[in-house]
């Protein structure tokens, strides 16, 4: 696998995370690179450890794959800071064909995800509803308010890197949920334009992540050792309950306003596109369906994730 190829897969995770209802394990899953990235994080253990303070440098480089892992990891930051800042640009001034473009991306990956099962019996078909149900619930869930203390913000980390690594489950969307998205983002645009008081935050947050990504990436080596098909069901019944969530045609309920006075979308539900136009008001998404535009991305969507899925296969 070409390093290029790498940089870039990460770079496409890494935007994919900034967005609320898309996941970076989507994008791992369907460029072939997902089960490789789970047992290298999760190569990361007490043996490395021992390799690190033994002065096997080599040895333990090799152990966790650590060229694989440097390049992917490079990507995902460039990919994040490009999301931060491309990504949100776009979110901001056109809502509804960013989420048809993410529509068709999420409903192509649950093709290429679920055609990795090979065999279907109640225990996997039960998965597929189990993970369907799950990330359905979690995208008509009321969001939280913010809690800043560090103790809660190191948590929350913990659990949005958790989700990270799950096709589907959004680690951002996880954050609106808890409250703390528009309270992490903005600090991370702030670091990223130089401005540092917020750099203890990020830091506690970034704390988080770490002990969440090498604690969760056990749980899923081991099942996917044990149990790889009812695993995959099961994931791929996470993206099939999201696609409710990057629905292009979303009716406003209410509204959230940070410490700056600035107003955000705090809580939507799903709408046709013919009750969408009817709408007399709706905040920040307007009325106008852009059939037309949003089905034009939707197709994009689905294209990409198919090249991708096609490169991933040629890369493996």
């Amino acid at each position: 696998m070409s390093q290029l190829s790498l940089v870039f897969k990460g770079m496409a995770m890494g935007m994919a995370e900034v967005v609320p209802g898309v996941s970076g394990g989507t994008i791992a899953f369907i460029t072939g690179i997902y089960e490789r990235l789970i047992f290298a994080i999760k190569s990361v253990d007490a043996e490395f450890l021992k390799l690190i303070f033994s002065g096997k440098i080599k040895a333990a480089w090799e152990k966790i794959d650590g060229n694989f892992l440097l390049f992917l990891l490079g990507g995902m930051a460039l990919g994040v800071i490009i999301g931060v800042f491309a990504i949100t640009w776009l979110l901001e001034h056109h809502p509804l064909l960013i989420w048809g473009f993410f529509f068709g991306l999420i409903l192509a990956s649950v093709y290429v995800v679920g055609r990795d099962i090979e065999g279907w019996n109640l225990a996997s078909v039960l998965a597929l509803i189990i993970g369907t149900v799950l990330v359905y619930y979690v995208t008509i869930a009321v969001p939280s308010t913010a809690n800043t203390a560090l103790w809660f913000v190191f948590v929350c980390g913990a659990v949005a890197i958790s989700a990270l690594m799950l096709p589907g489950l959004s680690g951002s969307f996880i954050l609106l949920l808890l409250g703390m998205y528009t309270y992490i983002i903005p600090k991370v645009k702030d670091i990223l334009s130089g401005d540092l008081s917020g750099l203890i935050v990020i830091v506690t947050f970034a704390a988080g992540c770490l002990t969440g990504l090498l604690s969760f990436s056990r749980v899923l080596t081991w099942a996917f050792k044990h149990y790889k098909n009812i695993t995959l069901a099961f994931l791929t019944g996470l993206m099939i309950g999201s696609l409710n969530k990057v629905w292009p045609w979303q009716q406003v309920l209410s509204v959230r306003t940070n410490s700056h006075g600035e107003e955000s979308v705090a809580f939507t539900k799903s709408v046709l596109p013919s009750t969408f136009a009817q709408l007399d008001t709706n905040f920040f998404y307007g009325t106008d369906p852009q059939i037309a535009g949003v089905i034009i991305c939707m197709v994009l969507g689905l294209a990409l994730v198919l090249a991708l899925f096609a490169l991933g296969k040629k890369t493996s």
